[in-house]
C-alpha cells in the first residue's frame, strides 16, 4: 500500500484534472493533495480503507443522509478508482483470474484541495510520436464462445440465472499514452470520460453507465443492459427483444435489491424502465433506480453494497462471480470497477466499462456481455467485439 501525504505530492506540476465526474468549475484549479494506492497484497478492506483516508484527509464521508456543501477553499474532493477484484472482495466473492497490468492498483484515492490560480490549458490530445501496435486477444472468438455456452449450461443446471462474460486484449505502444487514453472522453454518450494516472499506470474511460450517485438526497444507479447497431431497425429490435428485456428486467431488480440493504425502508423506487440510449454507434438499454440513504450510511457500506456491479456480474451476484472466476483467463483489471469522484455532499462513480487502460508497456482493454439462457455464442462474441471497436479505433488515431 503507497500513501502519500501533502509533503509527498506538493512539488507535481498543476495540470487540468480530467478525473471522471469531477466538478466542472474546479478542474482547472485543482491541485492533488494526498494519495493512497491498494493491492490485495497489502490486506484490509479496501472500502473501509478508502473512507478512513478520506475521513484523515478532510473528506467526512459516514453519513451520506446528511446535507453537505462544496467549499470552495477548502477541500474540493477525490478521484476514487475500485477495480472489479477489488469489488468482488469486498462483497465476498472470489477475485477471479490474475490481472494482466499489475502494475494497476486494485484501489486508488486520490484527494484534491483548490489551488490560487488555473492550470495551463489540457494536454494537447493528439501529440506526434504516437504508435499503437497489433492487438492480441486472451481468449479466441471460439474460447469465448465455448464460455457464452458453458454459462448457459450452468443456467440449464439452475446454478445461475445471468454471468457476464468479459474479455482481454492488450496491444504494445510507444510513446504517452495518456493523451491517447484522454480521448476516450470524446466518445458520444461518454457519461464518466476521463482519466486517471500515477505512477507507471494510467485509467481512461469513455463509460455511459453510473454505477452509484448521489444526487439531491437520493442513491442512484443507471444499469444498462442490451445492445443494438444505432440504426432505426436496431432501435426496434432492440425494444422488440424479449430476450433484452428479461435480462435487462433481472439486473434492474439486482439492483434494487442492492440499494435496499442501504436505504432507507421503503424508499427505493424505478424511476425509469428500458430506456433506449446512444453510446458510439450502439444502442443499448438503461434503467434508473434511486433510493433515500438509511442513517449513518457511510460510504465503505454503500461500496459494499453496490460493488461490483450487478449489470457487470449477474445473478445471483455472488454465483455469478464464482462463473467468472472459473471460466475468464485474465482478469478485469480497470474494467467492470468503479471510477468517479466523491466529496462532501457528493458520489458520482461510473461503472468502467468501456475503459482502457496503460502500463509501461501494453494498453489494456475489455469488453463482454451478459449471458442469459437465450443467448447465442456467435452473437455474444460479435457484440463483445462492437463495444470494443470504437475504443480500439480512438486509442489508435494521432
Amino acid at each position: 500500500m503507497r500513501e502519500n501525504g501533502p509533503d509527498g505530492v506538493e512539488a507535481l506540476p498543476m495540470r487540468y484534472v480530467d478525473v471522471p465526474a469531477a466538478p466542472v468549475g474546479c478542474r482547472d484549479r485543482l491541485t492533488e493533495r494526498a494519495r493512497l494506492e491498494w493491492w490485495p497484497a497489502d490486506g484490509g478492506d479496501p472500502a473501509t480503507l478508502a473512507q478512513e483516508f478520506l475521513a484523515d484527509h478532510g473528506i467526512a464521508l459516514d453519513d451520506l443522509s446528511r446535507p453537505a456543501a462544496h467549499d470552495p477553499r477548502g477541500v474540493c474532493g477525490a478521484a476514487l478508482y475500485l477495480s472489479a477484484a477489488a469489488g468482488a472482495r469486498t462483497a465476498g466473492g472470489p477475485p477471479g483470474a490474475p490481472t494482466p497490468v499489475p502494475a494497476l492498483p486494485e484501489m486508488a484515492v486520490v484527494v484534491y484541495g483548490h489551488a490560487v490560480s488555473p492550470a495551463g490549458p489540457p494536454v494537447d490530445p493528439t501529440p506526434g510520436g504516437w504508435w499503437l501496435g497489433d492487438w492480441r486477444d486472451s481468449w479466441t472468438p471460439g474460447a469465448h464462445a465455448d464460455a457464452v455456452a458453458a454459462v448457459r449450461a450452468a443456467i440449464g443446471r439452475g446454478d445461475v440465472y445471468q454471468v457476464n462474460l468479459v474479455g482481454h486484449a492488450a496491444a504494445p505502444y510507444a510513446g504517452d499514452p495518456l493523451p491517447a487514453l484522454a480521448r476516450l472522453a470524446a466518445l458520444p454518450g461518454a457519461r464518466y470520460g476521463g482519466t486517471l494516472a500515477g505512477l507507471g499506470w494510467a485509467i481512461g474511460c469513455a463509460s455511459p453507465e453510473t454505477l452509484i450517485a448521489l444526487e439531491d438526497g437520493r442513491l442512484v444507479t443507471r444499469p444498462i443492459k442490451g445492445t443494438r447497431p444505432a440504426t432505426t431497425s436496431g432501435r426496434r429490435e432492440l425494444l422488440a427483444s424479449a430476450k433484452e428485456r428479461a435480462e435487462h428486467i433481472m439486473i434492474v431488480d439486482l439492483e434494487r435489491n442492492d440499494l435496499a440493504r442501504v436505504a432507507r425502508t421503503g424508499s427505493v423506487r424505478v424511476d425509469e424502465l428500458f430506456a433506449v440510449r446512444r453510446w458510439c454507434d450502439l444502442w443499448q438499454a438503461e434503467s434508473t433506480v434511486s433510493a433515500a440513504p438509511a442513517d449513518g450510511l457511510g460510504l465503505a457500506a454503500l461500496l459494499r453494497a453496490v460493488c461490483p456491479g450487478g449489470s457487470v456480474t449477474g445473478a445471483p451476484k455472488l454465483a455469478a462471480l464464482e462463473r467468472i472466476a472459473a471460466l475468464e483467463p485474465v482478469g478485469r483489471g480497470a474494467s467492470m470497477g468503479a471510477l468517479g469522484w466523491v466529496g462532501p455532499g457528493r458520489i458520482d462513480l461510473g461503472l468502467t466499462i468501456r475503459t482502457a487502460a496503460a502500463d509501461a508497456e501494453r494498453l489494456h482493454l475489455w469488453a463482454g456481455g451478459g449471458i442469459t439462457w437465450g443467448s447465442d455464442p456467435a452473437s455474444e462474441v460479435a457484440e463483445a467485439a462492437a463495444k470494443a471497436a470504437p475504443v480500439r479505433a480512438l486509442l489508435a488515431a494521432g
